[in-house]
């Protein structure tokens, strides 16, 4: 009755109560975060309680703390560890139909009867046992779909924790990424803002005039518009973070270094990994034994059921006999359906249908994993060139506008130069903290759509009781069978043939003459016209390296398919990269090719990488020298090898292959 006294003090007698009740009333308002309007004292309060998230936000946070702090405490893999228990207390409670059952059943009333006179009472009591003998063994598959189905749940809390790892990481960058963005912004309206109080100094002592203050207004309009945009991303992502994480990002959040270490060195090493190491594309085959265990099942439908059964019966005046009977009987008890109504065909036929659906998820949720790899990995690649340019372009742009300012200043640029300069730089800062942003993300991604993210980050997962098996898994016949790991061909871009048409277009066209120009004197309007004719006489021999350069490339695609025909076991492919006329160092050209398919064909886990490529074209031949490590499961070696290779109508092939051993590999 607290709540009436304080909603209606007039109605009590004592006024300690009262302003007790309204302390009550304050402090509760303070707790749901709305403080009355008649009582200012209580907003301080309110900044207070922050007090220990900003003492734990003043902690320095690295990517692998957040990354550990998300893959422990996140509700959405806390879940699936519990779909993981579930499926285990499934599969266990499966197991108990190969176990005895005992059953104890009783009942004491009143009975009559109409051959017996007058009313008595009854009891009876029965202890029996039942062991199952056979069942068509379709206890023990049942047991083995489970098991398979568990498995399943296994594979994708890891990958879960991967794909929470991948958030958690992506979501750290992006702070770092718009916490730049905001530091870029600031700068760019305190440059705007000295832009506009200089000009306003000067449309004041009439050495400007008023339009360019109306145009450094909008310009100073726009920088405060780009600034609220960037805080208002910062605070979307920093939302994200805490969704992902459990807490707020810190004040200091290092920069990691690249997430590089064990990444493979070519795709279709990458792509062979991720294969092997997915979790959701292992989950996927396992989804498939499960499939195949389930539709086993379904022939035990038409054996009989024999199980073994003991059993104890005593009771008093039973079946209106007068006294006590007692009866142990052992028997051995079989059921066996004989028909009921095709239902067991139907089942199969649906159970069977269901494993096809399965094989279809296996191939689609490989193709996914490999299309993303094959995507980050390249990401990669890209990036890390793009961000030179990126950085050389906002290098220049830093040179060009350092002029400007100071031709500016002396009336030699307007305003409208420096403003688009100023833009230009800025957005030349922002492309370069995207792309440094976008590249640690992309080594991320590579490493998640692989399946070793939890690793390079050294996180731990929640454990389960089947971790000691799954590290011992393998995919073998299951694994997906419609797709390869074929890595997308990327497109070469021939700068050397791109320069060669642009100097070849600048010699067609004539110098611009700009209005810089005509001040210059006539004798720079003479020198003029002799430029072209410069350009002329230097470009027609520009286009002779363009053969060695497209020669290189060429080259180093055969190389590049030789290499992967053999990881791939693609012996017709592999084999196809020699000439007619290859002659092996040692033997006839039909034993060596015996006994190459021999080797590649009985291989298992090949992987192969080239290190230190050179390509050397030398007439109609080109010879190219590298490092190839060889690893296997049984074998492994490191050898210096060359292969001269000879245009043969149209396709370069291989016409001679020497190899020297190499330094010794490192033990895996």
């Amino acid at each position: 009755m607290h709540e009436e006294t304080v909603l209606h003090p007039s109605r009590t007698g004592s006024r300690s109560r009262s302003k007790r009740a309204l302390a009550l009333l304050v402090c509760g308002s303070m707790v749901l975060g709305v403080a009355p309007a008649q009582t200012p004292a209580a907003a301080p309060a309110q900044r207070a309680a922050p007090a220990i998230a900003s003492a734990l936000n003043e902690q320095p946070l690295t990517l692998r703390e957040a990354a550990q702090m998300a893959v422990l405490k996140n509700p959405e893999v806390l879940a699936r560890w519990h779909t993981v228990k579930s499926a285990e207390g499934e599969r266990d409670a499966a197991k108990g139909g190969l176990y005895p059952r005992v059953d104890l059943s009783a009942s004491t009333g009143p009975e009559r009867r109409s051959e017996v006179d007058g009313r008595y009472s009854r009891s009876w009591a029965t202890l029996s046992l039942t062991q199952l003998l056979y069942d068509g063994l379709a206890t023990i598959r049942e047991v083995r779909r489970l098991d398979h189905a568990t498995r399943v749940r296994v594979f994708e809390l890891i990958g879960t924790s991967e794909g929470i790892a991948l958030e958690a990481a992506r979501a750290y960058f992006d702070v770092l990424r718009y916490r730049e963005l905001v530091q870029l912004a600031e700068e760019n309206f305190i440059e705007h803002r000295t832009v506009y109080t200089q000009t306003d100094d000067r449309v004041k002592a009439r050495v400007a005039r008023a339009v360019d203050l109306e145009q450094i207004t909008g310009r100073l309009a726009l920088a405060e518009a780009n600034l609220l945009i960037e805080t208002s991303n910062l605070h979307d992502t920093t939302a994200r973070f805490q969704r992902i994480v459990g807490r707020l990002p810190s004040r200091e959040m290092p920069v990691p270094a690249y997430l590089a270490q064990g990444l493979p060195t070519d795709p279709a090493t990458a792509l062979a990994k991720t294969h092997e190491l997915n979790p959701f594309v292992l989950a996927a085959i396992e989804n498939v034994r499960a499939g195949q265990a389930a539709l086993e099942t379904r022939d035990s439908a038409y054996q009989p059921r024999f199980d073994f059964r003991v059993k104890r019966d005593q009771g008093r005046n039973l079946e209106g006999v007068a006294g006590n009977s007692n009866a142990t009987v052992a028997e051995i008890v079989m059921n066996w359906n004989l028909f009921n109504g095709f239902a067991d065909r139907a089942r199969e036929r649906q159970f069977a249908e269901q494993l096809n659906i399965a094989k279809d998820v296996r191939d689609k949720t490989c193709r996914d994993t490999r299309q993303t790899t094959t995507i980050a990995y390249n990401d990669i690649v890209k990036l890390h060139e793009q961000l030179e340019y990126l950085k050389a372009h906002e290098g220049a742009l830093s040179k060009a506008l350092t002029a400007y300012r100071l031709q500016f200043q002396i009336g030699q640029r307007s305003l409208l130069d420096l403003l688009d300069t100023e833009n230009e730089r800025f957005q030349s800062r922002r492309a370069v903290v995207n792309a440094q942003q976008d590249l640690n993300i992309a080594y991320v991604r590579t490493q998640a759509g692989i399946g070793t993210l939890l690793p390079a980050l050294q996180l731990a997962r929640l454990d389960t009781a089947m971790d000691e098996e799954i590290r011992a898994w393998t995919a073998g016949a299951d694994a997906a069978q419609q797709c390869p790991a074929e890595p997308v061909t990327v497109y070469a871009v021939d700068k050397n043939a791109l320069v060669a048409r642009a100097l070849q277009q600048a010699a067609r066209m004539p110098m611009p003459l700009g209005p810089a120009t005509g001040p210059a004197g006539p004798g720079a309007a003479t020198a003029a016209p002799s430029a072209p004719a410069a350009v002329t006489a230097q470009a027609a021999p520009v286009p002779a390296p363009v053969a060695p350069a497209a020669t290189d490339q060429a080259v180093r695609n055969a190389l590049e398919a030789w290499r992967a025909a053999w990881a791939s076991q693609d012996i017709a492919t592999y084999l196809q990269s020699y000439a007619p006329d290859f002659v092996p160092p040692r033997g006839t050209r039909d034993a060596w090719e015996k006994q190459r398919r021999d080797i590649i064909g009985r291989a298992s886990g090949v992987s192969i990488a080239l290190e230190g490529v050179t390509i050397a074209p030398d007439k109609d031949r080109t010879t190219t020298s590298f490092v190839q490590v060889y690893r296997s499961a049984s074998y492994q070696d490191k050898v210096r090898k060359t292969l001269v290779w000879r245009l043969i109508d149209g396709r370069w092939k291989i016409v001679r292959e020497t190899s020297e051993a190499a330094a010794e590999l490192p033990p895996k």
